[in-house]
């Protein structure tokens, strides 16, 4: 049986940032086993636009969650410090990554020394901040030709499967999915300020995973994580159905946009 959600009845309006933002520490575990890595093409093109090596570099990765992005920077050679504000995300962080160091703390002000960082990166966390903040405290942090680095894995929206999917979430979220997209491409956004100089670059890259592992991936996003649990069970139910209609053997091949914007300090 399948529930859907009467047109008379719209989707309450989203929580605050900060609401959201803290949403995540009480599924930490769900967040580190299904969401997304990054795809070494990624690495590569931060390396390219900032014109340095990440191997040897001090790196600072704030809003560090569970580490996905941390390990894969300590991968590529870097000495890596993570920032991360939440208690139930660093915890995680701890429990899976126990050989990296970890600090509480968060981009708007950050518990770190002047000019320490060859890179401040962000992966999936910019848009939790307060750019008033985190622009100065991200060119505080950096050395001289030091670079910020911020990156978002996006849904391939031009993929049949993918945009189907999309709208039926936003139909039950209340936003369009599509402008949300295009919004988060206006390098603009990033830096309101005009103070720092971002280059922009997307790498395009795909999982295969059990439509199980995809619906605990869309679960672990604020929006659900903050929607009442009934409605929020009955949505991923209703998107089970859809996908094994699509995909009788049960795997689906989700296919992203990474977003990427550098900024080199002067």
């Amino acid at each position: 049986m399948t529930v859907t959600q009467p047109p008379s009845s719209p989707p309450p309006p989203l929580p605050s940032p900060a609401t959201r933002a803290h949403s995540f520490n009480s599924a930490a575990a769900q967040y580190a086993a299904n969401r997304p890595s990054y795809p070494p093409a990624l690495f590569d093109a931060i390396e390219e636009l900032a014109g340095r090596s990440l191997s040897g570099a001090r790196v600072v990765d704030v809003g560090a969650g569970t580490g996905i992005a941390t390990a894969l920077l300590q991968g590529r050679g870097a000495d890596v410090l993570a920032v991360e504000p939440g208690e139930g995300m660093a915890a995680e962080f701890r429990r899976g990554l126990p050989h990296l160091p970890i600090v509480r703390g968060n981009g708007n002000a950050l518990p770190i020394a002047d000019a320490r960082a060859d890179f401040v990166t962000y992966a999936q966390a910019w848009h939790w901040t307060d750019t008033a903040r985190s622009v100065p405290e991200a060119l505080r942090v950096l050395r001289p030709g030091g670079a910020l680095a911020l990156w978002w894995n996006g849904d391939a929206l031009d993929v049949a499967w993918i945009a189907e999917a999309a709208h039926r979430i936003g139909r039950f979220l209340g936003v369009d999915v599509a402008a949300e997209k295009r919004k988060a491409g206006r390098t603009e956004l990033a830096d309101p300020s005009g103070r720092l100089r971002f280059r922009r670059r997307e790498v395009r890259w795909s999982r295969r995973v059990t439509i199980g592992t995809h619906l605990a991936n869309i679960g672990s996003h604020s929006a659900f994580l903050l929607t009442p649990e009934d409605r929020r069970t009955a949505f991923l139910e209703e998107e089970r159905a859809h996908l094994l209609k699509a995909f009788p053997d049960g795997m689906v091949e989700e296919t992203y946009d990474v977003l990427l914007l550098v900024a080199t300090k002067p």
